[in-house]
C-alpha cells in the first residue's frame, strides 16, 4: 500500500480494518487460486463425461458379446 493511501486512511481500529480489506483487495493469490480451481472442475468434467461414453459403449460391446456367446 503506497505511503499516498495509508495518508488518507483513519487511525485506529478503522484504519486498520480499512487497511486489511484494501490489502486484501490488492492480493492475487486468491484470484490464482480461484482460476485453477475452476480449471480442475473443467477437466474434471471432461473426464467423468468420456468415461461415462465410453463405459457406455463398453457395457453395449460387452452385452453383444455375452449374447452371441450364449
Amino acid at each position: 500500500m503506497s505511503q499516498q493511501t495509508t495518508r488518507f486512511l483513519p487511525s485506529g481500529r478503522e484504519g486498520l480494518a480499512m487497511r486489511l480489506i484494501f490489502k486484501f483487495l490488492k492480493d492475487e493469490s486468491a484470484v490464482t487460486s480461484i482460476e485453477y480451481g475452476l480449471i480442475a472442475a473443467g477437466i474434471a468434467v471432461v473426464i467423468i463425461t468420456a468415461v461415462k461414453g465410453i463405459g457406455t459403449r463398453l457395457n453395449t460391446t460387452f452385452g453383444s458379446i455375452s449374447t452371441q456367446l450364449k
